[in-house]
């Protein structure tokens, strides 16, 4: 569990959040504080919050508390981490079929600062897809699990 990463806990803390940060990337991590690839991101996460404090805000949402989220989204695995910027949600070419979230943990901090960095300039350029700088070997493979088709 991360004590230094504020914790949004219900739908309308989420959508506050999404809406009310301007200018700035919002960070939402999906996942479970007792899971330990979990664990391994926050820390990811908390050690670098202060260093993007400019960029990004960063937050935590537990998928047992979030359920309209986590359906909306698809997050089947976790930890999954969505990004949105003045309301709107930033896709990533991961080089993967999924480009809403990054599925799984960061390989170094240099990994996801360098993803932020990419989200914010070209969201400050009115962009809403990216491409991941991230090493593809850095990137967790996945397969995408479809509910109800």
């Amino acid at each position: 569990m991360s004590l230094f990463l504020p914790k949004l806990t219900c739908k309308k803390d989420i959508d506050e959040v999404i809406k009310g940060v301007a200018e700035k990337v919002v960070v939402l991590r999906f996942g479970r504080d007792e899971d330990s690839v979990c664990l391994q991101l926050d820390e990811i996460l908390s050690k670098t919050a202060h260093d993007l404090s400019n960029m990004a805000s960063i937050y935590i949402v537990d998928v047992d508390k979030a359920p309209i989220y986590t359906r909306y989204f698809d997050i089947s695995y976790i930890p999954s981490t969505v990004f949105f910027f003045n309301g709107q949600h930033m896709k990533v070419d991961y080089g993967s079929p999924d480009h809403t979230k990054f599925v799984g943990s960061f390989k170094t901090k240099q990994d996801f600062m360098d993803l932020i960095e990419v989200i914010y300039r070209g969201a400050m350029r009115g962009k809403m897809i990216v491409q991941s700088p991230i090493d593809p070997q850095n990137i967790p493979k996945y397969d995408l699990l479809y509910h109800g088709i």
